[in-house]
């Protein structure tokens, strides 16, 4: 089994640089490190699964309480290195999530995820997850 680690010290920010690029390629390497710092200072964990010294997928998560949802888990962030797709480690960080959300009793998990054509294996991926489409999400731009 392959085995999640959390984000817990400076080397495992950096581990994950690669991986989250690969989703935030505008998160140059000078923006990289302070950026995760303020994440992970916002409510927010980092999990990963490493192969051979590097991150090869990573997770990131808040959590949190609202009116609408209640007690939630909301994923910011779920990328694997393109290297690394297809061996499933994008399913196994987000059956860690559901396992964790079960065990603190979260009532709810949700994400966002853009629709272009590119998206098609993560939409894939939620499905099979039993992640409902349940929502338009909007922004507005000021």
């Amino acid at each position: 089994m392959t085995a999640v680690q959390i984000v817990e010290t400076e080397d495992d920010i950096l581990k994950c640089r690669a991986a989250i690029q690969a989703l935030r390629p505008s998160l140059t390497d000078d923006l990289y490190f302070e950026a995760v710092q303020k994440t992970l200072e916002d409510n927010r964990q980092i999990i990963f699964i490493e192969d051979q010294g590097e991150a090869a997928a990573v997770a990131v998560f808040e959590t949190g309480y609202n009116l609408f949802r209640g007690r939630y888990i909301y994923i910011d962030d779920l990328s694997t290195v393109p290297g690394h797709r297809g061996k499933g480690y994008a399913g196994v960080l987000v059956d860690w999530i559901l396992d964790y959300a079960k065990k603190e009793n979260y009532a709810q998990v949700h994400l966002d995820s853009g629709v272009t054509e590119a998206r098609t294996d993560a939409h894939r991926l939620y499905l099979n997850k039993r992640f409902q489409v349940a929502s338009l999400h909007f922004v507005a731009k000021v």
